[in-house]
């Protein structure tokens, strides 16, 4: 099996509110546990988290090799003071600031940094994304830090202004990246990043009732069309279903971010091997050096 290479341990995929609480005076290591399980269950031996601002993916660090699973962590996101990112992880106001937040997570264990360069999916205003993004210029500097700490960086970024930023500024992955257009696809094409879709964090919302089907199958129906044309363009990419996040289970989730893939491109060994490159990547880079 494919390993997970976007998953939140803090999430159980079922109530975000009550998952947080269940933390909140400590991790609840039990139930890391039974995430851990439910891995091993679906034969997954790599994941790379995507960190919290619990100390829930440090626990897991602590504890995953007692599930034979090679397990990266950021520790915790890092977004810009007063957009998104709050959930997952911690806050700067200047460079100053991002650069003590990435000497944190390094005194921390951190295996690479995780930064927020924009919002989430605006379900309500189609091929919009919630907030301001980041300036291209800030983004750059961010990254640059990051790389001259030895990190690699994994990007949470939606939107065409977002996704080129990241680009531009050498992002080693790009998370969720939705609403790209064929330039920005191309740009991808021509980059050393590796695009993580998270397919699976809308397919899975269908029939589910918290938002209408005819509201997301635009949105699916255009990730469909950006994967296949990554496909065609041989961008690099691999397979992380948001695993935590609502209606995705851990385990379960990324063998459904893989039948999607199928369900889109075929199962043929020319797609398995595509996918199967974008991880080794995912696994050479996401380490600190």
């Amino acid at each position: 099996m494919f390993g997970e290479c976007h998953a939140h341990m803090l999430m159980d995929g079922v109530n975000y509110r009550e998952a947080v609480a269940r933390h909140r005076d400590a991790v609840c290591e039990e139930k890391v546990r039974e995430f851990f399980e439910a891995y091993q269950r679906a034969g997954v031996s790599f994941i790379r988290d995507g960190g919290d601002n619990a100390g829930v993916s440090k626990r897991a660090s602590e504890i995953a090799g007692e599930y034979g699973i090679d397990y990266r962590t950021p520790v915790f996101a890092v977004h810009k003071e007063g957009h998104y990112g709050r959930i997952v992880g911690r806050s700067f106001s200047n460079m100053k600031e991002f650069h003590q937040r990435v000497q944190e997570a390094a005194a921390e264990g951190a295996d690479f940094i995780k930064i927020m360069t924009t919002g989430l999916l605006d379900f309500n205003n189609h091929g919009a994304v919630t907030g301001t993004p980041l300036d291209r210029d800030e983004v750059r500097e961010m990254v640059h830090i990051a790389h001259e700490e030895g990190f690699a960086v994994m990007s949470h970024t939606n939107g065409i202004y977002g996704v080129q930023a990241a680009v531009e500024a050498g992002v080693d992955s790009l998370e969720h990246g939705n609403y790209m257009d064929e330039e920005t696809l191309s740009m991808l094409a021509d980059s050393h990043t590796v695009w993580v879709p998270t397919l699976v964090t809308v397919r899975n919302l269908l029939g589910c009732g918290r938002y209408e089907d005819e509201v997301l199958l635009p949105i699916i129906r255009q990730a469909e069309t950006m994967v296949r044309t990554a496909f065609r363009k041989k961008i690099k990419v691999a397979l992380g279903s948001d695993a935590g996040a609502y209606c995705v289970p851990h385990g379960k989730g990324i063998c459904q971010e893989y039948q999607s893939f199928q369900e889109i491109l075929g199962d043929s060994d020319e797609v398995r091997e595509w996918l199967e490159n974008g991880e080794k990547i995912i696994r050479q880079k996401f380490r600190r050096s």
